[in-house]
C-alpha cells in the first residue's frame, strides 16, 4: 500500500515537472508578450471551427429534411424526357402512370 502511494506521488510530481518545463519552453520560444496573442489566436480558431461544425451539421439536417417531392419530380421529368413524354401539364401521379404505360408499351413490342 505504501509503495503504491509513493509511486502515485512520484507520478504526480513528474507530471507537474513536465508541465513546468513545457511552460518554460513556450515562454523562451515565444516570449512573455506573445503568449496572450497566441492564446487569443487559438481561441478564435477554436470558435471558427465550432461555427463551421455547427453550420455543416445544420446543412446536413436541411438536406435530410428537404422535401423529397421536388427531387422526385426532377427524376420523373428526366425519365419522361428520356422516354419522349410531355410532362408539362401532368402532376406526379399522372406522370408516373404515363411513364409506366410507355415502359409497358416498349416491353410489349
Amino acid at each position: 500500500m505504501f509503495f503504491e502511494l509513493t509511486t502515485l506521488m512520484m507520478a504526480i510530481v513528474n507530471s507537474v515537472e513536465v508541465i513546468i518545463i513545457i511552460l518554460i519552453g513556450v515562454i523562451l520560444i515565444f516570449g512573455v508578450k506573445k503568449i496572450p496573442e497566441l492564446a487569443k489566436s487559438f481561441g478564435k480558431a477554436t470558435t471558427e471551427y465550432e461555427k463551421a461544425r455547427i453550420e455543416a451539421r445544420r446543412e446536413l439536417q436541411q438536406i435530410r429534411n428537404q422535401d423529397t417531392s421536388v427531387v422526385g419530380r426532377e427524376k420523373l421529368e428526366a425519365i419522361a424526357e428520356t422516354l419522349g413524354i410531355d410532362y408539362t401539364n401532368k402532376n406526379d401521379n399522372e406522370l408516373r402512370i404515363a411513364i409506366e404505360a410507355e415502359i409497358n408499351k416498349s416491353k410489349n413490342k
